[in-house]
């Protein structure tokens, strides 16, 4: 299991330092740090899900996991070529320089 900590959105609680002190720290001002690079071996699993879980901010996420308010990737498509803007075409489409 992988684990990343948005520290931008960490409120200082400390609930995750308290449940999983080998991957939390508090740095000077209270504010979770994430230990390592996110790597959880099977053995700590549950003590950091329970962090995890217990974020009441939600700063903490797995790997895998997108945030709710994250838009999804814009789908990719072919431009078209026929109307494609160049310079040639540049007063119908209205460039300015």
């Amino acid at each position: 299991m992988r684990i990343k900590l948005d520290r931008t959105l960490c409120d200082g609680f400390g609930i995750c330092a308290r449940h999983a002190p080998r991957y939390f720290s508090l740095d000077d001002w209270g504010y979770a740090v994430l230990v390592g690079d996110g790597t959880i071996p099977e053995q700590d699993r549950d003590a950091v899900l329970r962090a995890l879980m217990d974020c009441p901010v939600h700063a903490i996420m797995t790997r895998s996991e997108r945030r709710p308010d994250d838009a999804p990737p814009p789908a990719l498509s072919e431009p078209d070529l026929e109307r494609l803007k160049t310079e040639e075409n540049e007063a119908e489409w209205g460039f300015t320089r």
